[in-house]
Order: C-alpha cells, then sequence, then structure tokens
C-alpha cells in the first residue's frame, strides 16, 4: 500500500513543482489530491507527464485519513490549514515562513540535518527552510565538518521566481515594454526589475535588516548551529529561475582549497564544478530544472585568518523548495512513518 498525499497550494509555482517532483522521483503514493483557494477549485493541474488532476478547495478539505500534506500556499494560510491537518494525523511538510523558528518544528535539509526529523511528532509539522538558506547550509555542511565555520557573509542574487508567478510575469513584461516604449509599471516589486537589480526582499525590520536576511542568519543557526556568526544581504535579480549566492566563510581552523573542494565533492547534493577559465563555473541560468547545488569559484581569502569564498548556485524552486519537501517526505517514509494499511 502507498500514502495519501495532499499538495497545498498547488497552482502554485512551488506547488506544481511538488507535484512534477513526486511523479519524477515515483514517490510511494497511492492517492494526490491538488488543493488551492475557491478561485482555482476546478482548474487542472498535471502530475507526471500523463496524469491531470483537478483542483479541490483548501477552506473544505478534510484531511483526515491522509497521511502527508506539502504545503506552499503562503504564511497565513499556513497558519490556518497546517494545523487544521496535523490535528486530523497528516502530517505537514510546510514550506512558507510561518513554522521555521518554532522551537517544536524541525527545520530541516535532508542532506544536513536529518536527525532533526526525530522531534516531528510534536507539532506534526516539519518546516522547509528558505530557499536562499537550502543552498547555502548545503554547501556549507561538508566544510563546517571540516573545520568549525565562524562566521559567513553573504550577499544573494535571487531570481525573481522567488516571489511566485507575480514576480516572473513582471519581469517579463517590464522587459516586452522597455523595448516598445511602453511605461514601466510596478505591482510586485518596490522598483522596476527589468534591467535592473533591487537590494530589498521581503518586508525592512527596525534594525535595517529585510526579513529575507534575517532567515537566512536564523535559519542557518537553527540548521548548521547557533554558534556560527552570519550577516547578510539579498537582492532581487532580473533572471527568472535560479539564485546565486557570493559566500565568504572564516573558519576556526585552516582550510585549503584542495580539502574543500574534495569535501564538497564528496557530499550529496552538491556538485563542485570549478575551471578557472571562461564558463568554468555555473549560473543561475544553468541551474535551472537541475536538483543539485552548485559550487564554483573556490578561492582563499587572503584579507582574514581561515577564509573561503564560494560561488553557490541552485534552482530555487526545486532544491531551494520542492524538491527538498519530496525529500523530507521521502526520509518521513523511510525512518519514520509506518506503511498505510
Amino acid at each position: 500500500m502507498g500514502y495519501r498525499v495532499a499538495v497545498i497550494g498547488a497552482t502554485g509555482n512551488v506547488g506544481r513543482e511538488m507535484l512534477a517532483i513526486l511523479a519524477e522521483r515515483e514517490f510511494p503514493a497511492d492517492e494526490v489530491v491538488a488543493l488551492a483557494s475557491k478561485q482555482s477549485v476546478g482548474k487542472e493541474v498535471s502530475y507526471g507527464e500523463d496524469d491531470v488532476l483537478r483542483v479541490h478547495d483548501l477552506e473544505s478539505f478534510d484531511f483526515r485519513g491522509w497521511d502527508l500534506a506539502l504545503s506552499s500556499p503562503g504564511a497565513k494560510i499556513s497558519a490556518v490549514h497546517a494545523p487544521r491537518a496535523a490535528q486530523a494525523g497528516c502530517v505537514v511538510i510546510d514550506n512558507t515562513s510561518q513554522f521555521r523558528m518554532d522551537p517544536d518544528v524541525p527545520l530541516v535539509v535532508p542532506e544536513v540535518n536529518p536527525e532533526a526529523l526525530a522531534t516531528y511528532e510534536a507539532r506534526g509539522i516539519v518546516a522547509n527552510p528558505n530557499c536562499s538558506t537550502i543552498q547555502m547550509v548545503l554547501a556549507l555542511k561538508p566544510l563546517h565538518d571540516l573545520a568549525a565555520i565562524r562566521r559567513v557573509v553573504v550577499a544573494t542574487y535571487q531570481s525573481v521566481s522567488g516571489a511566485g508567478r507575480e514576480g516572473m510575469d513582471e519581469l517579463f513584461t517590464q522587459t516586452r515594454g522597455i523595448y516598445v516604449n511602453d511605461p514601466i509599471n510596478k505591482e510586485k516589486f518596490t522598483k522596476q526589475i527589468a534591467f535592473n537589480v533591487i537590494p530589498h526582499i521581503d518586508m525592512f525590520m527596525d534594525d535595517g535588516s529585510t526579513k529575507e536576511e534575517w532567515k537566512m542568519v536564523v535559519e542557518t543557526k537553527k540548521i548548521l548551529d547557533p554558534r556560527i556568526l552570519v550577516t547578510a544581504t539579498c537582492v532581487r535579480v532580473p533572471v527568472f529561475i535560479g539564485h546565486a549566492e557570493a559566500v565568504n566563510v572564516e573558519f576556526e581552523a585552516p582550510i585549503s582549497t584542495e580539502e574543500a573542494r574534495a569535501a564538497l565533492r564528496r557530499y550529496p547534493g552538491v556538485s563542485v564544478v570549478d575551471h578557472r577559465m571562461d564558463e568554468g563555473y555555473v549560473t543561475p541560468v544553468e541551474s535551472a530544472g537541475e536538483d543539485l547545488v552548485y559550487v564554483s569559484r573556490i578561492r582563499e581569502d587572503p584579507t582574514v585568518e581561515n577564509g573561503l569564498n564560494l560561488w553557490v548556485v541552485s534552482d530555487n524552486l526545486r532544491k531551494g523548495a520542492a524538491l527538498n519537501a519530496v525529500q523530507i517526505a521521502e526520509s518521513l517514509v523511510r525512518d519514520y512513518l509506518s506503511v498505510p494499511a
């Protein structure tokens, strides 16, 4: 027997990727249901290459008898429906920011801290980290195992798909408009995104940081090590899919570029593409549709003691969101959940 799986927010960018990846990886599901808001009820979404699912209303859906829910409907909606599903006995893997810093909710990247799943029953909810955090901690973990990380300085270059379909549409519309002299309309982003970069993702906080930057700090500490100091600058760039990060790392002990490359090459989920020549690195365009986190431009930082620089790239819709959620589901099924009768 297989599992009964609900995908919440099935019509969004991440929800569609969740459905695609469940099918690609042949997740042991006997039944999959697509859930979204009332406005989407009756629409059709793809599940794999051949199957089509009709969208059902999340508001009225009864989660009793369902085993797992992969959820990406927005934080406010998750705040209502994730606990409701968990109370009905359905384990929720939530991709929103709503539960990430709840001490009773594990925040998990399966390659990095799978042991955290042992506490999933406290709330019946597992949190999927922020997309920019996932790819960074996956690159940092094998290095942290070699020599403890003291401090991380990261600048992100985040694609518009991280802001949903509306963000992708706005980049397309503005780009086309510039070529035909149409006025620039800003709806999703605070400034023009076409042919521009915007150092502002999510709301501003009292200390001048944005909430996206705060997420990278606190989530890295929760997943990897609370002693690591992290400072981030998060920037939206005119790229459709794929986040990139320039990461500067200070270690408590020396670590050479050769040792770093070897450790990263051995680590699951990571690919090292680091050739000191033209095209000897990975860019966001090349990461789109791929499952790995790519690390390039590995080099020593001579301005600090025990410092390295890294260039880290990944598809934010896949490993940064949907794939990580499916991998969490696979880990739960393998190690914690009983096979349905």
